[in-house]
């Protein structure tokens, strides 16, 4: 049976992913870390915005649908005043908003590819 903490994880994951697609976000990746050692934290969500105005409105939905359906805030939010690479830390899940070109330099999916990756459909 899973603990409660993994229950909410996983509806923080999913809220984040409904909350990038309702923005119209792309390249939608999940990435579990959880087999990793020394890790940040135990899952990464990572999406791009066309635009810095629509980076911040995916961030921003983000914050908004997880807060009204969970009940839950990021403890730590960075990024949001370049609106180039916002990163929104939900403990044990970050969630990482780029600009395309932002996202290709840092190149995260490379970086942490030990890491067990999942590709969400873009919503058209």
């Amino acid at each position: 049976m899973a603990t409660k903490s993994v229950l909410a994880d996983e509806a923080i994951k999913n809220q984040i992913i409904e909350a990038i697609q309702d923005k119209k976000g792309k390249d939608i990746v999940h990435i579990d870390l959880k087999e990793i050692e020394n890790i940040p934290c135990q899952e990464f969500v990572i999406c791009c915005g066309n635009s810095q105005p629509q980076v911040k409105a995916i961030a921003e939905e983000i914050e908004k649908q997880v807060f009204e359906k969970i009940g839950e805030l990021p403890f730590r939010k960075e990024g949001v005043q370049y609106q180039e690479w916002i990163i929104l830390d939900y403990f044990n899940i970050v969630v990482h908003v780029f600009l395309p070109e932002k996202r290709n330099f840092y190149n995260l999916e490379q970086l942490w590819s030990d890491g067990k990756k999942t590709t969400y459909q873009d919503i058209i």
